[in-house]
């Protein structure tokens, strides 16, 4: 191969001796193709970013918890309507500009608790919910996703009725470093939930590597497995007409078919 070429190649984060490869890739997306599971989705949140799609399930959820808030509250805004507490957590916004009859914690959310960290299990555990309640989880904080989801329990992650997760850095998939991170934390959420809907955030264009066409950055639902209502169905039409673009002036990125077909 000539220099050049390598050099394009180790640019993108990929170290040919220890690519990834194309059948590995394309098996972890077949995994996450979105289903109907016999109940249809909703928005809550703003049109545009912070916006999301979640199943029409979400009678007697307690709470949602919503770690990388920022200032865009529209979302737990629309859970509080639908009934839930509302706990959010981010350390680059201040307490003054969050709603009181939001719970509030002035931390992120990692692997580890200290001064300015706090994991999502004693996040939880402090929040004095009943234990038996189901939880709606909303998280979006710049790639820390990987690391908390790894982190958190099974008895945590299965009080999750629904996961809306931003995923970062997908376009990295053929890196196999990043590769074997978000292969565990995609094959952890589907052990007992499944994927009902994914939507490219237009921050980003989606790139083909390999001949594999991958959105960089994306949102992805899942609900537990044991609220499916129905036959499983695979979606095969995107982007749903809920669907938003996060970006308004950047071109729409619409769902590969590779990943729902």
């Amino acid at each position: 191969m000539k220099a050049s070429a390598k050099k394009i190649i180790n640019s993108l984060g990929f170290n040919l001796s220890n690519a990834t490869s194309k059948e590995e890739v394309i098996s972890l997306i077949k995994k996450l193709k979105p289903h109907y599971v016999g109940i249809d989705l909703i928005r809550l949140g703003a049109e545009g970013d912070s916006g999301y799609l979640v199943p029409n399930d979400l009678e007697n959820i307690e709470a949602c918890f919503s770690p990388g808030c920022d200032n865009k509250l529209q979302f737990e805004e629309d859970c509080y309507q639908k009934g839930m507490k509302i706990f959010v957590a981010d350390k680059t916004v201040e307490a003054k500009d969050i709603p009181d009859k939001f719970s509030f914690l002035d931390k992120f959310v990692g692997a580890i608790s200290n001064d300015d960290l706090i994991t999502m299990e004693e996040w939880v555990s402090k929040s004095n919910l009943k234990e038996d309640s189901d939880l709606l989880l909303q998280m979006d904080i710049e790639g820390d996703e990987f690391i908390n989801i790894l982190s958190m329990s099974k008895n945590l992650l299965d009080k999750c009725r629904i996961i809306v997760i931003e995923f970062h850095d997908l376009d990295k998939l053929f890196n196999k470093f990043y590769y074997n991170v978000a292969s565990s934390v995609f094959n952890k959420l589907l052990e007992n939930h499944i994927c009902v809907h994914i939507h490219p955030n237009n921050t980003a264009k989606n790139i083909s590597v390999s001949g594999v066409e991958i959105p960089p950055l994306a949102e992805f639902t899942f609900i537990r497995k044991d609220r499916i209502r129905s036959k499983l169905k695979a979606v095969n039409s995107f982007p749903h007409k809920l669907d938003s673009d996060c970006v308004p002036e950047n071109q729409t990125q619409v769902l590969p078919k590779i990943w729902f077909e």
